[in-house]
């Protein structure tokens, strides 16, 4: 369990990957569709959806000459476990987490995490 939770951590670790997912919340998408509002390679997104298929947190299917990606939304559900078992984090809200990813895909995937004013001095201050 340990060795899939480091997968899914990692692989949710990469606001591009996020943003992917979050963009998958909508519908299933082809590649091209995935790539289209990055400034990256193809390929470049190919190793990114690759890292979140080996994480399960999306699966790939070849349909015709088009390869489809879709959202696996039980697959964060070890990830949710883990955490719950800290006591600090209730059950997984699934409609914030869809907020969250959205917000992410609208702010885009370059866009640079602003730190709150009342974390300046960092967590443990």
């Amino acid at each position: 369990m340990t060795q899939d939770l480091d997968t899914t951590f990692a692989a949710l670790a990469d606001p591009t990957r996020r943003a992917i997912l979050a963009m998958l919340l909508e519908d299933d998408m082809a590649v091209t569709d995935v790539a289209e509002p990055f400034q990256m390679s193809l390929a470049a997104i190919s190793k990114h959806l690759g890292v979140l298929s080996a994480a399960g947190l999306i699966s790939q299917e070849k349909r015709g000459r088009v390869k489809w990606c879709k959202l696996e939304p039980d697959a964060l559900r070890s990830a949710a476990v883990w955490m719950q078992g800290f006591g600090q984090i209730g059950g997984i809200d699934l409609d914030a987490f869809e907020a969250f990813l959205n917000q992410q895909l609208q702010t885009g995937p370059d866009v640079k995490k602003a730190v709150r004013s009342d974390d300046q001095d960092g967590p443990y201050s």
